[in-house]
């Protein structure tokens, strides 16, 4: 069955999201662990040969954990755009940005936890050359390998289209009822974002549109109805782990219900607890249930569940208490980018980051000043601002991640050949024609 809650707290959105158990692919069956947890044993660590998984991955992470500096730990926080098409290429981008010229050398400088591609940055071109950068980052990070991220949510969101097969987006897939094509569709993009060395996916979209002039969502979302978005969620979260992938949901607590676009403007949503709970929280507890790797902060003030007048990116009540505590999530948060304006109105971006893991963040996605944000958090940990254990406790879980992922001692290396087989292969093909002919009969 579909483990849609882990906490008790939670009835309310139980009984909300307790029709995805017999829903999916598979779904009669119980859910296996998540592909790559049996590589969770690879480490440096000596550990007893009859230790479970889980315990020789912890040791694992503890392991690595112990051996970083104040400096790698910062940097771990970090996921930044890096620019260029090869890892030695030079940009007068990174000169600016960074101090060094190319996206090898930023690497070796910050030892950033990971790094988002995109088509702007020069990063995507072709199969053999993404596939080439993405073997030289990892190159350029022996000692931990990388989170490299995507934002292909697929739709109107594609940051590697035409690379990629062209699978319907959420709405489509949402159209037709089914959650095994939500679970099809995901391990079919994991799998050819895999084979191009790229291991975390900003996907799936767990916002319920419920407004109909939302600016930034719409067909990105599943769908209006919380009780049917959920399962279609809990199902591209197995299609991505499937693939062995790492997959993130977003953007929490929703961005569904608003008429500003964030990347421009602050959205202000004003959804009471119980109206969260009912409408917003379902697909994100769906998600957790199927041990979702990350959940996306969202740049959208709630005032209802923080009066601050913060968005929920830099808000310890929304993320830590309702996300960690109320909903039970371990794993890793997410911020949306931090170059949009929605979170940059009443903090600089120094402050903006080191609010961020105040809050309850882990990782800090494209900050529009790296070295700024990266210098604050580091002051803002030497200082005592950001305690030891608070910081530790950010790493481990991007740790834990990679190891989940079987990326904690080693990472895999790109085939371009088998990268060019498998991407838009006859059989993903199908997959793609198979939504879009359910989603017109629907």
């Amino acid at each position: 069955m579909v483990r849609c809650i882990r906490t008790t707290g939670l009835a309310v959105i139980a009984t909300m999201v307790a029709g995805c158990a017999g829903t999916g692919a598979g779904a009669s069956t119980p859910v296996k662990p998540a592909a790559g947890r049996a590589n969770e044993a690879a480490t440096t660590a000596v550990v007893s040969p009859s230790a479970t998984p889980t315990t020789r991955a912890s040791s694992g992470v503890e392991s690595v954990l112990a051996g970083m500096s104040v400096e790698d730990k910062v940097g771990q926080l970090f996921m930044p755009v890096l620019y260029g098409p090869a890892a030695n290429a030079a940009s007068g981008e990174n000169q600016a940005r960074f101090g060094v010229d190319t996206p090898a050398k930023v690497v070796a400088k910050y030892r950033p936890g990971g790094v988002i591609l995109f088509p702007w940055a020069g990063n995507v071109k072709d199969v053999r050359q993404l596939v080439a950068l993405t073997n030289g980052l990892q190159k350029a990070s022996p000692d931990i390998p990388l989170l490299l991220g995507a934002d292909q949510e697929n739709g109107k969101v594609s940051r590697l289209a035409p690379l990629v097969t062209d699978i319907p987006g959420a709405s489509v897939i949402g159209s037709t009822g089914d959650p095994s094509l939500a679970r099809r569709a995901a391990k079919v993009t994991g799998t050819e974002l895999r084979a191009l060395g790229i291991n975390l996916d900003f996907a799936p979209v767990a916002d319920v549109n419920i407004n109909p002039r939302n600016p930034v969502i719409g067909t990105r979302a599943y769908g209006s109805d919380p009780k049917k978005v959920a399962p279609m969620v809990a199902a591209a979260v197995q299609g991505f782990h499937d693939a062995g992938i790492a997959s993130t949901a977003k953007h929490f607590p929703g961005h569904g219900d608003t008429n500003v676009d964030s990347h421009t403007g602050l959205p202000v949503i004003q959804h009471s607890l119980s109206q969260w709970t009912r409408l917003d929280a379902p697909p994100f507890a769906a998600a957790i249930g199927e041990d979702i790797d990350a959940i996306m902060s969202a740049h959208v003030v709630m005032p209802k569940l923080d009066p601050s007048g913060d968005p929920a990116t830099l808000s310890k009540p929304i993320l830590t208490g309702l996300l960690r505590q109320k909903l039970g999530f371990d794993g890793v948060v997410s911020t949306d980018a931090l170059d949009m304006a929605g979170v940059r109105k009443k903090y600089g971006d120094g402050q903006v980051a080191v609010r961020a893991i105040q809050a309850g963040v882990d990782l800090l996605l494209m900050p529009p000043n790296f070295p700024k944000a990266y210098q604050a958090v580091l002051a803002a940990v030497k200082s005592g601002k950001i305690s030891t254990a608070r910081l530790d406790q950010s790493v481990r879980r991007l740790l834990k991640l990679k190891a989940a992922r079987g990326l904690l001692s080693k990472a895999p290396v790109a085939d371009p050949a088998v990268a060019e087989r498998t991407l838009r292969s006859a059989e993903h093909r199908k997959v793609a024609q198979l939504i879009a002919e359910r989603a017109r009969r629907s």
